[in-house]
């Protein structure tokens, strides 16, 4: 089975921005690639568009941009062409492209420097984010329940947020509602709590649909530092994501 030009492509986006996924994806059958890259690649795509301008209109037009084609493929309209919308148009549904629809939303808090405004705020964003990322993956690939891959996907989304906070500082941002240490570590608590419950939850995800959950694997260990040491976050010394973990849980089907 080989892959056509546009998903070449979006492998290409993939193995360059986001290694973790790259590889959890690299290690799903085929048919899942088909499905994982495209989305992938587009939440690379969306997440970036923030960031490649300081215009704020700028950076909103190419959010909009990606809001528009989750409206074509929404409505069934023919999905404007471009090596990630193609392809995406063909891996997901209507209803998949609604979740998108918000994530790509949820991004505008990354144009500007308003802090967020309480935790159901900062809740919302990892969930419309990562949260909505995953369980389309998810329910693309195979049976799951959505619970449990929201619950893996906060999990995950925390552990990458608080890897990036030293970054966001200095772009500016305020990325947490109490960046202190006590703060730091009640965040982490509640993230690693919700990545076990799925953990514990794991066989309500089918194994068809598991190759959406690898790279929650490499996760646990970036809160359990953070709650041991929380000012490993702002000394940008957390451990990096596992990619060892990730290797073993993607070969024994685990997460």
């Amino acid at each position: 089975m080989e892959f056509d030009a546009d998903l070449v492509a979006c492998a290409g986006i993939v193995e360059r921005a986001d290694s973790l996924r790259f590889r959890a994806t690299m290690a799903a059958p085929l048919n899942a690639r088909r499905v994982l890259f495209p989305l992938y690649a587009f939440n690379i795509e969306v997440a970036r568009a923030p960031w490649v301008t300081q215009e704020a209109m700028i950076a909103e037009m190419r959010l909009q941009w990606w809001r528009d084609v989750c409206e074509e493929i929404a409505n069934g309209e023919t999905v404007r062409r471009h090596e990630v919308a193609t392809p995406l148009a063909a891996a997901i549904t209507a209803d998949d492209a609604g979740l998108l629809d918000g994530l790509v939303a949820a991004r505008r808090w990354d144009i500007y420097r308003d802090p967020f405004e309480d935790d159901a705020h900062f809740d919302a964003y990892i969930d419309q984010t990562a949260g909505n990322l995953m369980w389309v993956a998810a329910r693309r690939l195979g049976q799951a329940d959505e619970a449990t891959v929201r619950d893996a996907a906060y999990g995950a989304g925390v552990a990458a947020w608080l890897l990036a906070i030293p970054r966001l500082v200095e772009l500016g941002r305020v990325p947490l509602l109490d960046g202190t240490e006590a703060g730091v570590a009640r965040l982490a608590d509640r993230a690693l709590k919700r990545l076990d419950r799925a953990r514990r939850s794991r066989g309500k995800v089918s194994k068809a649909a598991r190759p959406a959950m690898y790279s929650v694997a490499a996760s646990a260990r970036v809160l359990r530092a953070a709650i041991a040491r929380p000012a490993r976050v702002r000394e940008a010394q957390l451990p990096p994501l596992d990619r060892f973990a990730l290797s073993w849980r993607a070969v024994s089907g685990r997460w």
